[in-house]
């Protein structure tokens, strides 16, 4: 599966909430730069981080862009996130369905037909959720 087609399809089942699609794009090494902390390292530990974040946010991505390079070792996305505040997460205000949408983005890394890398920026949720 060429780069382009790869980041695509791993949106795609983020939008069908396809978590097993989702993941079995990613290598069993993925890093991944979490928003406003630090770095995890693995597929499970990616799967909790999904897990917690499905439990508490409802999330879209629309006018996905991506941008490969030109031996598709790495990758840009640009995107927008509309979601949905479902349960109060530790640290942020009450939940009580509140809505946003975020400017997004993502820099990727490509080996052979899986992900590697996948560091998410965004403006931060808590401004948004008071």
């Amino acid at each position: 599966m060429q780069t382009q087609a790869l980041i695509e399809a791993y949106y795609g089942a983020f939008n069908r909430g396809d978590m097993d699609a989702f993941l079995a794009l990613l290598t069993d090494d993925v890093r991944h730069g979490i928003n406003q902390g630090g770095t995890e390292v693995g597929k499970e530990a990616f799967a909790r981080f999904m897990d917690k974040m499905n439990a508490h946010y409802k999330e879209q991505l629309t006018d996905i862009v991506v941008m490969v390079s030109a031996d598709g070792s790495r990758a840009a996305a640009e995107f927008v996130v509309h979601g949905e505040y479902l349960s109060t997460d530790e640290g942020l205000p009450a939940a009580n369905g509140q809505k946003y949408v975020l400017p997004a983005g993502a820099f990727l890394k490509s080996k052979t037909v899986r992900l590697t890398a996948s560091v998410i920026i965004t403006i931060w949720k808590t401004g948004l959720l008071r």
